[in-house]
């Protein structure tokens, strides 16, 4: 497969022309018009600093339905213990940073680059993108963000400075896409990591069937503004 050559014009190709990788375009720009199209279309951007945006579509897709997720026993205790704060849309553009820091730190590639933080921060302000902030003595510890249309979630990624407090938060945020009957949270690729907590794979054309029906549902499109207090775990 051939990878297309975005100009400015806001419009993509269909998702089953990307590669085997995934990979389905490169170009364009990170707007708020062209990142809204890109995931109603189950396409999202990934890349370097040094590359072009690069625009993917894989298949299969890893998804987790919020009522799926599986808790660890040892995860429960800890979040019964009621060590971290959780909170939503609090700290949006400290999330996103503290994504790209721990990566850096950690010596590893980054695709949240300032255009990327830039990007989000803005959908952030008109209501699709949210956070979860977790906390630990009033600092930091962990937290996660993604893009919310319809009743899909879109994650797109997640650090923590403190043992669990990334698990922390991706429990608090299926439980409360639950509660807002959410049909389904994107993960994108695999990894153990989320597997464990129940995501698995489906075929992409599967995938953009459920997004379809989800994106016709009322939007949520509002501030997630709020103290967690979990219910099930």
């Amino acid at each position: 497969m051939s990878v297309f050559l975005l100009s400015d014009k806001i419009i993509f190709p269909q998702p089953y022309l990307a590669r085997r990788d995934g990979l389905l375009a490169v170009g364009g720009d990170l707007s708020e018009k062209r990142l809204l199209l890109a995931y109603s279309m189950g396409i999202f951007p990934w890349f370097s600093d040094e590359d072009p945006v690069m625009w993917w579509s894989p298949d299969p897709r890893l998804v987790l339905y919020p009522e799926e997720i599986r808790v660890s026993k040892s995860l429960k205790k800890i979040i019964k213990k009621g060590l971290f704060h959780v909170t939503m849309d609090m700290a949006f553009e400290q999330v996103i940073t503290s994504c790209a820091q721990i990566r850096l730190q950690n010596n590893e590639r980054t695709w949240i680059v300032k255009d990327m933080i830039d990007a989000y921060c803005k959908l952030h302000e008109s209501g699709f993108a949210h956070s979860v902030e977790v906390w630990y003595e009033g600092k930091p510890a962990g937290g996660l963000y993604g893009v919310s249309l319809g009743k899909c979630f879109f994650g797109e990624s997640m650090f923590t400075r403190i043992s669990n407090a990334s698990k922390v938060a991706f429990v608090a945020l299926a439980e409360h896409l639950e509660a807002l009957s959410f049909d389904i949270i994107d993960c994108q690729f695999a990894t153990e990591h989320l597997i464990r907590f129940g995501a698995r794979q489906i075929p992409r054309n599967h995938f953009l069937k459920q997004l379809e029906k989800s994106l016709k549902k009322k939007e949520v499109n509002q501030a997630w503004k709020k103290t967690v207090s979990f219910v099930k775990s």
